[in-house]
């Protein structure tokens, strides 16, 4: 019989060490390699040189804010899934975080199953499905076992959830999804994120896609996928 693989390694990047900690014990528990950093400029450099599978990034960080450390990551085009974790829940510091490209947001205080639960979501999303054959709708087309999208035959890059976003809409085209019907395909959680979360994910595809953009708003419903 086959071993199954490990999960891999996640960097996590926490500078309150009762935190961090809990994090890290969770997660080797859980089988995960963790590598642990406290502040930002070591976070980052460790991003770069690790290569994990997953970051979990504190926002207020001495040195480099989490957020500042995804964005640099994603200029570089490093989509390695990022969840931010944050002593603040306002929305609009939640909505600046999305916009980096970060996958998800967890605020403090969280529960260490909660945190689990939602990084072991986004990887599922980014192992894609290997049988499944590529999509085509107007110009856009969207591998899902290469995970690659192009939109007028120019690659476009997606962070994990954007494509898991795009894909579930392309996979019916024309079907009106509600903001919650997407929180629970595609995020697979409804009742710890605001559905502004969705809106701001879509602004983010459609950003990139251009003109070439797919997805419709369905005013008062919601939004489908239509050429």
């Amino acid at each position: 019989m086959t071993a199954a693989a490990p999960p891999g390694l996640v960097l996590v990047v926490e500078d309150e060490p009762a935190i961090a900690d809990l994090v890290r014990l969770y997660l080797t528990r859980d089988g995960f390699g963790v590598h642990l950093e406290r502040d930002g400029e070591a976070g980052l450099a460790a991003a770069r040189r690790l290569r994990p599978v997953a970051c979990v990034l504190d926002i207020a960080l001495p040195g480099l804010a989490g957020t500042e450390i995804c964005r640099r990551l994603r200029a570089a085009g490093d989509w390695t899934p990022v969840i931010f974790l944050t002593a603040r829940d306002d929305e609009v510091d939640r909505v600046v975080g999305l916009e980096l490209g970060a996958d998800d947001y967890v605020t403090k205080p969280f529960s260490p199953r909660e945190l689990l639960a939602r990084l072991r979501a986004v990887l599922r999303r980014t192992a894609g499905t290997p049988a499944e054959q590529p999509r085509t709708l107007g110009a856009v087309t969207l591998d899902p076992a290469r995970r690659t999208v192009t939109a007028g035959g120019t690659p476009v890059q997606l962070t994990s959830t954007e494509f898991d976003l795009l894909a579930h809409l392309m996979a019916r085209p024309g079907r009106v999804f509600t903001r919650e019907e997407l929180l629970a395909g595609v995020w697979g959680y409804a009742a710890h994120a605001g559905t502004r979360t969705v809106d701001v994910h879509v602004a983010q595809v459609r950003a990139k896609l251009g003109p070439d953009s797919v997805i419709r708003t369905h005013r008062g419903v919601g939004y489908a996928a239509d050429a």
